[in-house]
Order: C-alpha cells, then sequence, then structure tokens
C-alpha cells in the first residue's frame, strides 16, 4: 500500500471521516444508480449511519477485518462449487464486506410487489393444472406453457386438498438509474440462495455488530420458522410431521446450502436413494426400518424428481413419487410442474393476467419483455436488440435452442444482423428482454498488493428476494436476501461466472428481536411427539466408514512414522525388526510391491524403501497412502456434513491442507527428508486427535454414531491383531532382552509405551507384553478392550442386554475367556501358537462382524427385520 493509501486510512479515524469515504469512492459509471450517494452527491442516510457506526478506527481497519471474513469462510467451510467433482478443489464461497443497505420505504416497495407477485404465481398455478381457463381465453399463449418442458401433464387436474402449489419463491430484481425496482426473472423449481444468505448474515453481522444493532436490521429467523410450521399445518400429521430435504448429494454446487439448511432448520438430509415408496406413500429407508416423510423439501429440480414418469436415466430421484403426490400424500415445496413459470416470455404477459386474476395491476414491474414467437412482439423486439438481453425461451437441454443469454450491447453489427436471422427462423425459441445498467453498490478492496487502487469500488449488483410460505394462503417475504455481486463490467452478476455476494440488510422501522427471545406461554406450546433423530442407511453407511478411515488413517501414520524412526534411530534396526516393518509397509499400502528392502546395506540402492515411502505418503497411485485414507476420510464425512460441527469440519480440510504442504515440504527437489516427513506425520497426527476427539465428544449417540464407533473399533481391532501376528512372524519377540528394540516398536505401534513402563517399568518378558496388549480391558490399545467395546456398540444398535447379546454381537470373540498364560507360553517349537489361533480368530471375527454390518444395516439383505408403519 502506498503512502498516499496508508495517509488516508490513518485520516478516517478522525471527524473527516465521511470526506475520506468521498475521495476513496468514486462515483459509478453514467447511467448506473449509486446505492452509496443516490442521486446526489452526498451519502445517503443509511450508508452514513454505516460507516459512522465504524468507531474512531474508521476504515482503517477493514482489511483486518476482511482477512477475518475470509477466515471464518474457510472455517465454515463455505463452498460454492459450479463443477464440483469427488476429486476436485472445492471453491471458497465468495462474499463481500459490506452489506447492502435498502432503507425501510424501499423495502416496503419490494415486499409489497413479491407479495402480490407470489400471489399471482401461485394463482396460475392452480389454473394451469385446474382450469386452464388463461389458455383458453388467451391470456397466455398455449406454445408457452405446453411447449414447455416444465409443464408435467401427469400433474393436470391432482387435488392438492387446499395445499399450495409453491411455498418458496425466489425474485431476481434490478434496480433502475431512476432508484426504480424491476424484476429481472423468477425462481419456483428450487431456488437456491436461502442458506447462503443466512451464513452471508452471520459472517457480516459478526464484523459490524455496532451497526447491526444501531441500524435495527430485520432478522431473518422468524420467516424459516413461518415456512416450517405452514409446511407443518399443510400435512395430516400436523406438528409431528417428518419433514426431509431432498439434494443432489455432495457434489452438488450448491451442496453447502442443503447441508447448512438441513441442520439449521432440524430437517433430515436425503438423497434420491435414501427414500422409497410403498402404498402410494414415501418412506424413508434408515437403519431401524421404514420411517414415512410427510414433507419433502426438494432441492432438485422437477425433471429428475422420478425415473418412471420423469426422465427415465436420472438417478437422483425417487421412483413412484409423482403417484405419491397424486395420492395427497406427501406435501412437496414446491409442487412439480412450476419450471414453466421461470421462463422470461411469462413475464410479459403478467401484467394482463394480474388484472385478470388478482384484479390488480402489477406492484412491482418486470422489464419489457416481447416473446418472439408473436409476430407483434417479434417486430417490436428487433429493433431493440442493440440495448436489450436475448434470453432462451425454454431451458437448455431440452430438444430446444439452446444458448447463454447474451446482452445486444456486446455486439457488433454483424453480430446483430446474425442474432436477427437466428430469431427470424426461430422465434419461438427467443425471448427480448429491456436491458438497463445495473445498480452499483460499495465493496471494499483489501488495500494490500494494491496499487493506486480505489478502496472503495462500486460494483453492479442484483438482488434475490424470497417468498416464503407462512400460512395457508399467504406469503411473507424475507426480509433480507442475496446481493450477487458481478465481478467484472458485463453486467451480469453470476456466481457461475466467477461473481460474489453481499448480505442484505433492511432496515425495520421498529426494534427487532431475533427469534427465541420471547419465549411462548405454556398453553401455546403444541403437543409433539418426541422423534428420535432418523439416520438412514446411507448416512449410516458413511458414519461407518467415516469411523474406519479415521482409524486407518491413524494406524497408517504411526506405522510411516515408527519405521522412519527407526530407520534413522542412532540404533541400526535389527533383521527382525526390519522386516517386520516393511512387510506392514507393504501390506497397508504405503509402498508398492516391489521396492527393495532398505537392509542390504552394501546395496548402493538401500535408500529406495525409504525415499518411496516418503514420496507416498500423500501420493494416490499405485498406494494407499496416508493422504489417500485422509481423503478418504474427508468423503465419506462431506457426505454427513449436516451432522458434522463447523469446527469438525474445519479441522478435517485442515489437517488434509496441512498435511499436503508438510509433504510438499519433505519432497522440495527430490531431497525427501526424513525429519520433514516425520514433521508432516507429527502435524496430521495432532489433527486426527482432534477429529477423534470431536467424534467421541461432539456428537450424540444415536445408530449412526453407534456406527462409526463400531466402524473404528474392527478397523482398530484388525489392525492390532495383524501388527501382533506379522511381528510373531517375524520372530520380533523371539529374545527380547538380547534385542529391545523390536520389543519397543511394538508397544509404540500399539500405542502403549507409557502404560507398559508404569505397569511393568523395564521388563522385556513376553507374559507383560501379552497382558497389556491382549489381555487388559482397561488399556483402549488392547485386543481384549476393543472387542468388549465392539461388543458392547453391537449391543446397543441392536437394541439388546449386555447379559443377553444377539448373535451378532456373540460372533466378536471375547478375550477375556481366554487363559493369559496359556497365550503368553510357547509351545514346543518355541512358537506362540495359541496366541496366534487366537489372533486369526479375532481378526476373522472382525471381517465377519463388517459383512454382517453392510447387510443388516447398509444393503438391507434382511427384508424381514424391514419393517414400516404408516
Amino acid at each position: 500500500m502506498d503512502n498516499a493509501q496508508t495517509h488516508s486510512l490513518k485520516d478516517a479515524s478522525n471527524p473527516s471521516l465521511l470526506e475520506d469515504i468521498n475521495r476513496l469512492s468514486p462515483t459509478p459509471k453514467e447511467g448506473h444508480f449509486d446505492e452509496l450517494r443516490g442521486k446526489s452527491a452526498a451519502l445517503l442516510p443509511e450508508w452514513q449511519t454505516f460507516f459512522e457506526s465504524l468507531g474512531p478506527s474508521g476504515l482503517s481497519d477493514l482489511d483486518q477485518r476482511t482477512q477475518e471474513l475470509n477466515r471464518q469462510i474457510r472455517d465454515n467451510g463455505i463452498t460454492y462449487n459450479v463443477y464440483a467433482d469427488e476429486f476436485g478443489p472445492q471453491r471458497p464461497w465468495s462474499v463481500d464486506l459490506f452489506p447492502l443497505l435498502i432503507s425501510p420505504d424501499s423495502w416496503q416497495k419490494i415486499q409489497s410487489g413479491v407479495l402480490q407477485r407470489a400471489r399471482l404465481l401461485e394463482a396460475i398455478m392452480a389454473d394451469v393444472y385446474g382450469p386452464q381457463n388463461l389458455l383458453k381465453e388467451g391470456w397466455i399463449p398455449p406454445a408457452l406453457i405446453h411447449g414447455h418442458p416444465g409443464y408435467l401433464r401427469s400433474m393436470h387436474g391432482v387435488d392438492l386438498k387446499d395445499r399450495k402449489y409453491l411455498h418458496i419463491m425466489a425474485f431476481d430484481l434490478a434496480r433502475a438509474p431512476d432508484g426504480s425496482w424491476s424484476v429481472l426473472s423468477q425462481r419456483t423449481q428450487a431456488p437456491s440462495g436461502l442458506g447462503y444468505l443466512l451464513e452471508n448474515r452471520n459472517l457480516i453481522a459478526r464484523q459490524f455488530p455496532k451497526a447491526y444493532e444501531l441500524m435495527q436490521i430485520a432478522p431473518l429467523a422468524n420467516a424459516y420458522r413461518d415456512l416450517i410450521d405452514a409446511l407443518k399445518l399443510e400435512s395430516p400429521a400436523g406438528a409431528n410431521a417428518h419433514i426431509a430435504l431432498l439434494t443432489p448429494g455432495p457434489y452438488n454446487e450448491t451442496y453447502f446450502e442443503h447441508a447448512y439448511l438441513a441442520r439449521y432448520l432440524g430437517l433430515t438430509l436425503v438423497e434420491g436413494g435414501d427414500l422409497t415408496v410403498r402404498d402410494q406413500h414415501l418412506f424413508l429407508k434408515t437403519v431401524r426400518g421404514l420411517e414415512p416423510v410427510h414433507i419433502l423439501l426438494k432441492r432438485l429440480d422437477d425433471e429428475f424428481l422420478d425415473p418412471l414418469e420423469l426422465r427415465s436415466d436420472s438417478t437422483l430421484g425417487v421412483p413412484g413419487l409423482l403417484q405419491v403426490i397424486r395420492a395427497g400424500n406427501v406435501v412437496l415445496a414446491n409442487a412439480p410442474g412450476s419450471a414453466f413459470l421461470e421462463s422470461p416470455a411469462l413475464l410479459g404477459f403478467l401484467p394482463s393476467i394480474s388484472e385478470r386474476l388478482l384484479n390488480e395491476k402489477v406492484q412491482l414491474p418486470a422489464m419489457d419483455t416481447w416473446w418472439c414467437g408473436e409476430r407483434a412482439a417479434l417486430e417490436a423486439a428487433i429493433p431493440n436488440l442493440g440495448h436489450s438481453a436475448i434470453k432462451p425461451t425454454f431451458p437448455n437441454g431440452t430438444g430446444h435452442q439452446s444458448y447463454e443469454s447474451t446482452l445486444g450491447c456486446d455486439l457488433n453489427q454483424a453480430q446483430l444482423d446474425e442474432w436477427v436471422g437466428r430469431i427470424t427462423r426461430q422465434p419461438d425459441e427467443h425471448t427480448v428482454q429491456t436491458y438497463i445498467p445495473l445498480a452499483q453498490m460499495p465493496t471494499w478492496l483489501n488495500a494490500f498488493n494494491l496499487n493506486d487502487a480505489s478502496l472503495i469500488e462500486p460494483h453492479s449488483y442484483m438482488l434475490r428476494v424470497f417468498a416464503l410460505s407462512d400460512g395457508s394462503n399467504s406469503w411473507q417475504v424475507l426480509p433480507g436476501g442475496l446481493a450477487r455481486i458481478a465481478s467484472t463490467d458485463s453486467g451480469i452478476a453470476s456466481m457461475q461466472r466467477g461473481g460474489s455476494s453481499a448480505d442484505v440488510w433492511v432496515q425495520s422501522p421498529q426494534p427487532s428481536q431475533e427469534q427465541g427471545q420471547q419465549p411462548q406461554h405454556p398453553m401455546q406450546i403444541p403437543e409433539k411427539v418426541m422423534r428420535k433423530r432418523l439416520v438412514t442407511s446411507r448416512a449410516a453407511e458413511n458414519l461407518y466408514w467415516f469411523g474406519r478411515y479415521t482409524e486407518r488413517s491413524e494406524n497408517i501414520l504411526r506405522l510411516a512414522k515408527l519405521y522412519l524412526e527407526n530407520i534413522n534411530s542412532e540404533y541400526t534396526p535389527s533383521r527382525s525388526l526390519w522386516s517386520w516393518l516393511e512387510n506392514l509397509c507393504h501390506y497397508y499400502g504405503l509402498v508398492p510391491e516391489g521396492v527393495p528392502s532398505n537392509f542390504d546395506q552394501s546395496d548402493m540402492r538401500h535408500r529406495i524403501f525409504e525415499r518411496t515411502l516418503i514420496d507416498s505418503l500423500n501420493a494416490s497411485d499405485s498406494v494407499t497412502s496416508v493422504g489417500y485414507n485422509l481423503n478418504a476420510m474427508k468423503r465419506t464425512a462431506s457426505n454427513v456434513r449436516e451432522r458434522l460441527s463447523p469446527e469438525q469440519w474445519s479441522t478435517i480440510n485442515h489437517c488434509i491442507e496441512q498435511f499436503q504442504s508438510d509433504c510438499h515440504k519433505a519432497n522440495t527437489f527430490n531431497d525427501f527428508s526424513a525429519s520433514l516427513a516425520i514433521d508432516a506425520l507429527n502435524g496430521a497426527s495432532s489433527c486426527l486427535a482432534a477429529i477423534t476427539g470431536a467424534q467421541t465428544d461432539r456428537m450424540t449417540r444415536d445408530d449412526g454414531w453407534q456406527l462409526l464407533s463400531i466402524g473404528r473399533h474392527i478397523e482398530r481391532l484388525a489392525f492390532l491383531t495383524n501388527a501382533l501376528d506379522s511381528a510373531i512372524v517375524s520372530g520380533l519377540l523371539n529374545n527380547p532382552n538380547a534385542d529391545s528394540s523390536g520389543y519397543t516398536a511394538l508397544l509404540n505401534l500399539f500405542d502403549s509405551t507409557i502404560t507398559f513402563h508404569a505397569q511393568h517399568q523395564q521388563s522385556r518378558e513376553i507374559a507383560p507384553l501379552i497382558s497389556l496388549l491382549v489381555m487388559d480391558d482397561e488399556n483402549p490399545r488392547s485386543l481384549a478392550w476393543v472387542s468388549k467395546a465392539l461388543r458392547a456398540r453391537l449391543s446397543k444398535l441392536a437394541g439388546t442386554e449386555r447379559n443377553n447379546p444377539d448373535e451378532l454381537t456373540r460372533s466378536v470373540i471375547n478375550l477375556l475367556d481366554y487363559d493369559q498364560y496359556t497365550l503368553s507360553t510357547a509351545d514346543g517349537f518355541g512358537n506362540l501358537s495359541n496366541l496366534r489361533n487366537c489372533l486369526s480368530n479375532c481378526s476373522q471375527s472382525a471381517w465377519n462382524v463388517s459383512d454382517a454390518i453392510s447387510a443388516r444395516y447398509f444393503n438391507l439383505i434382511h427384508s424381514n427385520e424391514y419393517s414400516f408403519q404408516m
């Protein structure tokens, strides 16, 4: 930052703050409405109040606030992925430091107009899927409805039994140069943004708490609560209705929002495969059987909802779902078939339709819109192409012409002539809408690393507001919204094109109170049935593998660290210790097969094994490395994101990012530094300890947690039994008094060194070792403790008493039934054959339990146990 900028920031803390703001914020380009100053040179009152509330520091600490904001976004794991895939990087959510401020008068106009449009769209849905008077009387061209792929003939005539078609609607608004608001588009299928705007509010209100309180910003929470209550009123189950949120899955671009809303609203987050239809009712597949779903909040486009009646190739929907809707046995928000309302062509017909259906003039107008399928509209639109937006009438990829919306002002004369030809040849496919320069709001530019840049820069934005159901025939407008900020001068505000977002602050004329500050009178609290949190089979399987991959990562991390520490110690490892460690590294995929051993010191290649191990710590090809398992842990966790706290998710991300960075340092210039590799492993070990602690202390002990814990114990039991058996085969314990390195290494791998020394001091006898590692039911790393804990978890999951276990619980060996002396005694050949047999039985029982768990709770093979209640 240059001296002039530094001087300006220092000056901003004195009474000349407003002068500095004027100096640091250029006026928007001509033709744009200025949200900072309006139509005059002075700051608007709301912005003056906002900046004055910054306190003595003024603008000088806004860079620090920006850094804190970005850190919070990373810690909360807020993402928006344009093309999300299993291995692709996640794109952090982008939000500007400044909120968009809307005065009470301006908001009143928006609110009235949006509420009227909500009533209008509901009335259109009722007519189009009912008597169709609008089509018969010519208020809407039939081609716009029947020709639209979003019109579902299978929903025509369906009796919704006094339920709404539309519960959530979004409207994209633009502010004209004269300050008036106009509608650009409307979203009714599965409008996005309700979760992101909540996070934006939490983030920005935290940065400006004084301004938020002083300006009396209207709260958001009540509208969400009213939406849930309104949905329950439409369900026969009433207050006890089970609500699920249907998501396309973790690779969807807005999956963060789905998980966030499910957690915030207390809904069950489900994918299509979690649901099934039986006897025209919708059910959720859980580890306890089928549970009815009464209300489905969908974040899925209509065409994917039911592969039996809509897209046959859809794997995201539920076969038979439309039949359940037609039978009136589920409330769907929103009802299928509303996609035709999103066509820009319909906007031009809404003013006359409003007078026909509501007997009211439209309060919040749309941009002048011409559907070129009508000759008169075509003739009016062609001369206006140069200052209009050309939009597809129908959605892309549906058998209609596919193209991106285009601004005529960006085209030269030859390109305009080409568009005229395209529109004339296929007029139905094109809609022309008047374009106005979007209003511009102030955004804060982080002053670091900028040269001669203004610190407050105007950027074009588009405002998305939401109408939410709050009763049988009414809606409310969420007091705020999502401002989408254009990243360039293109005039298009789109998150998919790299844009940013901003919180929207609506000033309330009266002091507001957040949800929960006014307790209900006891007589007003409806009686509710206490419902245990449901665990879907998919969530259960992911939690199970979340536990397994966490434990597996810890185990192989400790193994890799043990190898590197021993190979680089001052004592030369024995052949048996070397053989044991390298065999385990091969077995668990830390080093590919065929890499020569480090033991042959005379061979010039004697460092290849060590170098390969270091090089492979974060590899994903040919090895199941530490990094591979950490990422597998993250993938399973992402599938149950709604069950994890933000801190837990942040720790998982930090663990992987830090491990990748540390491994890169260890491999820089092909140095393969053992010390740096050990540092990387130590760092990951600390993070895994935090992740394990969160699993233990921050998660509810429901069926999902039981399966997570079972997964960990199965993985631990299998690893420890294999490690101990391999140690016996390698001769690691043949003569521990003469060579104690193997004895010590085994204790280290079992993470039991401190406990052993406390109990047995410096003993190197076999019996104490077997006592601690196998028989001690108070040592969480002993086989007896793990098997006992595994039996307890299985018994809890099955709902049986410990003294009366089910067959699956009994299949886990109870090591306390074994004779300790027998296990620690060698046979006539000097082998610990009894111990090896015991270890083999333990290992086999662990894998048998794993198979049985999959069959019973994930694959649902035991159909006789899979019942349901209506």
